[in-house]
């Protein structure tokens, strides 16, 4: 649970919840407009597929753009996949980055516990203790 917590603050913080729910917004736009401009895609599923395939660069080639519009909706589209692709990249390791923070903190939160509790401690606990501190140098 603190895996997606952390996950959705990142994505809140960089802003990039908005950046992909425009991507996902912006690919029906274009479907749209693909559906209206070219002549072969005269459904709205065509569009959407023609989008996957310009978006994943895999150009299946069963549906192409041959209008002025329709090209450069598909430029535009695959420049905005480029920078969402970039920025879920950041994300994702900016992500993970502060999971290995926060696993760190809270085990240095609970090393230090142990330490003022030392006159507390039974000789396995001790012992333990040393163990770690060894294992950090």
């Amino acid at each position: 649970m603190k895996r997606i917590k952390v996950l959705g603050s990142v994505l809140k913080r960089t802003r990039a919840d908005k950046i992909i729910i425009g991507f996902i917004v912006f690919i029906f736009a274009v479907a749209a407009m693909i559906q209206l401009v070219e002549p072969d895609i005269d459904r709205y599923g065509d569009a959407l597929w023609y989008c996957y395939a310009v978006i994943s660069t895999a150009g299946f080639g069963d549906v192409v753009a041959v209008t002025f519009i329709g090209k450069m909706c598909s430029v535009l589209l695959t420049i905005y996949s480029l920078f969402v692709v970039a920025i879920a990249t950041g994300v994702v390791v900016n992500f993970y980055t502060q999971l290995v923070e926060l696993q760190r903190k809270e085990t240095f939160a609970m090393f230090m516990d142990q330490l003022e509790r030392l006159p507390e401690l039974s000789r396995e606990e001790l012992e333990n203790i040393s163990r770690k501190v060894r294992q950090f140098r």
